[in-house]
């Protein structure tokens, strides 16, 4: 009895020990898998064939290659709100004006000369009228306000007007010096048509047609520009097509005048 219990010691002693074992090894690789699982799964970020980068997908292309609004694009300010219709009634006000004096000139045929001394005249005489008869209902004179012409605004369109007028004398010279064939040819295909349109009217008109134009058209297309620059673009590559097999064909046989270095940027 004493040789079987001795014997029968180790046995249970090693079934103790792989037991152990055992339990301590599923507590390891619980413990493991736990880790596992807390740790966040990163995946690896891969770029779909054919995808473009994101600033070029976001980069919409626009009419002139315009990067700025609208109400950037015509100066911002005031002038740009009358333009766009930020104000109805200032708009309204500065369009029914321009109709008034367009209906005055061209429809009831008046002469400038003869409206500015008109209404010269009528001024004039309600103001010395009304001057004189203070004097018999015992009222006070009508204050007449003096009026001088600001210095700073006028010298600063005066040079805004001068340097424009820079700016295309500097264009036209360097056309007629025979260096920029596409320039030329879109001056004087821009001369020609506004000579056709000159003799369908007079200038007064088609001053009031451009006056028109400023008003309606540009806030029509901040309205539409999502409908517009698609159109728009599909025109402006037809036209490049039609103009590289233009040069191909014309512009590249002309002779050119001999170049000059120009070191202007």
């Amino acid at each position: 009895m004493a040789e079987h219990v001795d014997n029968s010691d180790p046995k249970g002693e090693s079934l103790m020990e792989k037991i152990a074992d055992k339990v301590h090894g599923d507590d390891s690789s619980s413990s493991d898998s736990d880790t596992e699982k807390r740790k966040p799964e990163v995946k690896p970020e891969v770029e779909p064939v054919g995808s473009e980068p994101e600033t070029l997908k976001n980069k919409v292309w626009r009419l002139f290659g315009r990067e700025k609004p609208v109400h950037k694009v015509l100066g911002g300010g005031k002038p740009a709100d009358v333009f766009l219709w930020r104000n109805k009634k200032i708009s309204a006000t500065v369009l029914g004006g321009a109709t008034a004096i367009w209906v005055l000139f061209e429809v009831l045929e008046y002469h400038l000369l003869t409206l500015i001394c008109h209404i010269l005249i009528i001024t004039l005489a309600v103001l010395f009228l009304w001057s004189n008869a203070t004097t018999f209902i015992n009222k006070k004179s009508p204050h007449i306000p003096e009026v001088h012409l600001p210095e700073g605004p006028i010298l600063e369109v005066a040079s805004a007007l001068r340097i424009e007028i820079d700016r295309a004398l500097a264009l036209l010279r360097e056309i007629a010096s025979g260096r920029e064939l596409k320039k030329f040819l879109a001056v004087i295909a821009g001369l020609w048509i506004l000579s056709i349109v000159g003799s369908w009217c007079d200038f007064l008109t088609l001053f009031y047609i451009s006056f028109v134009l400023l008003h309606t058209v540009p806030v029509l297309y901040e309205k539409y520009e999502d409908k517009v620059d698609p159109l728009a673009e599909k025109a402006m590559h037809e036209i490049k097509k039609q103009y590289a097999v233009f040069d191909a064909k014309v512009l590249s046989k002309i002779p050119r005048g001999p170049l000059k270095d120009k070191k202007r940027e």
